[in-house]
């Protein structure tokens, strides 16, 4: 497999980092349903998120399957490698 450029290790860490912060979130707001600040900061790491999946798959290619990620002139998705690959 070819080398990847580093920033496409470096988008993809803080994808992770992000969707991990989301995990949290959720879990949190599960038992504080009442907490609108941590709600709020839900929403902007979603859109966050969102933003970072979308420029990263501008770059280098989908990161998801099953209508979550667009696909391309030349369905890339099987064109790896696969964010899991790396």
């Amino acid at each position: 497999m070819n080398q990847l450029p580093s920033e496409y290790y470096q988008s993809l860490e803080q994808i992770q980092a992000v969707d991990f912060v989301l995990v949290e979130l959720t879990l949190y707001l599960d038992t504080h349903q009442e907490d609108h600040q941590a709600m709020q900061q839900f929403n902007q790491y979603t859109l966050y998120s969102k933003q970072m999946k979308r420029a990263f798959e501008a770059k280098f290619g989908p990161l998801q399957q099953f209508g979550n990620s667009y696909t391309d002139a030349n369905w890339s998705w099987g064109k790896g490698p696969w964010p899991w690959q790396v």
